[in-house]
C-alpha cells in the first residue's frame, strides 16, 4: 500500500508519443519518393539509355554523347536507374542492364518501354496531382485539368494515341498468352473482341486455337495499328476489323465476345450501357468473358498495391473503377447475365476471367 504523502512526491509522468522505429519511416520516405523513381524509368526510356546500352556495357560519358546528354547529370541518372536496379555499375562509370532494366528496351521480348513512356506522359499524370480533388467530388480531375476526358484528348494528339495504343499492347501481351488456356474457346466459332484496341490479345486467341475466327471491333483510333499487327501475325484472313462505339452498339455475328480492360474505364451507368448491347447479340448459347483485375472483398496490406492504384487511376483521369466479384456479378445481372465462374489467371497476372452467361 502507499501512503498519501508518498503519492504526493512522485514525478508527474508525461506521456510520450509513440516513436515509430526506423523501418518504419523509412517504407514511408520510400513511399513518398515514389514518384520520382518512376520519373526516373520514364526519363531513361526517352532518352534510350536502356535502347544504346543493349547487350553490353557503355561508360556514363559515352552514353551522355549518344543521348546529346550533359555528361555529369547523365552519369546521376545511370548511378539512381542502378540504385533502382534497372542498372549495374560493374566497373566504376561502367553501367550495363539489369534483367529488370532490360526491359525498357524497344528491342526486347516482352518491352514495356511504351508502357512505362505512356505513364509517365503529363496526359496521365497531370491528373494525379488532382487525387484529392476526385476524393472529394467522385469524379475525374482529367476532365478539369485538361478542358476535356481522356479519351476525348486521345483522340485529338494521333501521336499520343499511337502511344496510348502501343502501351496498351504491351500490357495485354502477357495476358493473352495466358488466356487462351484459361478458356474452352474451341467451343465457339467466332470470338468478337470488344474494345479490342490493335487486336493483342484476340490474337493470342486466334494464334493458339486454328479454327476460331474472329471479330475485332473499336473506334477507329483504337483500331490504328490493328490492321498492321493481324497481318504481322499472320491473321488478316481470319480476322474482320469493325469500327464503332460500344455506347452506341455492339458487333453481331459472334458466338463468344471478350471486354478486356473496357469495363474499368466507365461507371456502372456506362458499363451497364456496353454490356446492354452486348446482351443484344450475345446469343442463348454464347458468352461473354470480361477480362479485368477483381479486387478482394476485404483489402489488407498483403494485397496487390497494383491493383488498388489502378483504381485510383480509373478514377482521376476517366471516371471509372476496378471491382469485386459482387460489384461484377451485379453489374450483369442488370444488364441480363449472369456470372457462372471467375478464374484468377496464374500469378504474377493481375487478371481474372469473368464468364457470364445470358438469362
Amino acid at each position: 500500500m502507499v501512503d498519501d504523502q508518498s503519492q504526493q512526491h512522485r514525478p508527474y509522468l508525461v506521456s510520450q508519443p509513440h516513436r515509430p522505429a526506423d523501418e518504419d519511416r523509412d517504407a514511408l520516405v520510400r513511399l513518398t519518393y515514389g514518384a520520382m523513381a518512376s520519373h526516373v524509368a520514364g526519363a531513361a526510356v526517352r532518352l534510350g539509355v536502356l535502347d544504346r546500352i543493349g547487350d553490353g556495357e557503355r561508360t556514363a560519358d559515352d552514353l551522355a554523347t549518344a543521348c546529346a546528354a550533359q555528361p555529369q547529370a547523365m552519369a546521376r541518372l545511370l548511378r539512381a536507374l542502378t540504385a533502382l536496379g534497372l542498372l549495374a555499375e560493374p566497373a566504376p562509370g561502367r553501367f550495363a542492364a539489369t534483367a529488370v532494366g532490360a526491359q525498357l528496351r524497344t528491342d526486347a521480348p516482352g518491352s514495356l518501354g511504351a508502357l512505362v513512356r505512356m505513364f509517365t506522359d503529363p496526359a496521365l499524370l497531370r491528373a494525379w496531382g488532382h487525387l484529392d480533388d476526385s476524393v472529394r467530388t467522385g469524379a475525374p480531375a482529367f476532365d478539369t485539368v485538361f478542358g476535356t476526358d481522356f479519351f476525348g484528348y486521345l483522340a485529338e494528339r494521333p501521336a499520343l494515341s499511337a502511344q496510348f495504343n502501343a502501351a496498351m499492347s504491351q500490357s495485354t501481351a502477357h495476358t493473352a498468352e495466358l488466356l487462351p488456356a484459361a478458356f474452352p474457346f474451341d467451343r465457339f466459332p467466332t470470338v468478337a473482341d470488344v474494345g479490342g484496341g490493335d487486336g493483342t490479345l484476340l490474337a493470342g486467341v486466334l494464334r493458339a486455337h486454328p479454327t476460331l475466327r474472329g471479330i475485332l471491333f473499336d473506334r477507329a483510333e483504337g483500331l490504328a495499328q490493328a490492321g498492321s499487327r493481324l497481318a504481322r501475325d499472320g491473321l488478316a484472313d481470319r480476322c474482320s476489323l469493325v469500327t464503332g462505339d460500344f455506347f452506341a452498339t455492339a458487333p453481331d455475328g459472334a458466338d463468344l465476345y471478350l471486354l478486356k480492360s473496357v469495363l474499368h474505364d466507365w461507371t456502372d451507368e456506362q458499363c451497364r450501357q456496353i454490356l446492354g448491347h452486348l446482351r443484344r447479340v450475345v446469343p442463348d448459347a454464347g458468352r461473354l468473358l470480361i477480362v479485368e483485375p477483381v479486387l478482394p472483398a476485404v483489402a489488407d496490406a498483403s494485397g496487390d498495391v497494383i491493383r488498388y492504384l489502378s483504381d485510383l487511376n480509373m478514377l482521376v483521369n476517366v471516371g471509372g473503377r476496378e471491382r469485386t466479384r459482387d460489384d461484377f456479378e451485379r453489374l450483369c445481372r442488370s444488364a441480363g447475365f449472369a456470372v457462372r465462374a471467375v478464374t484468377p489467371l496464374p500469378q504474377p497476372n493481375r487478371f481474372s476471367v469473368i464468364e457470364a452467361e445470358p438469362v
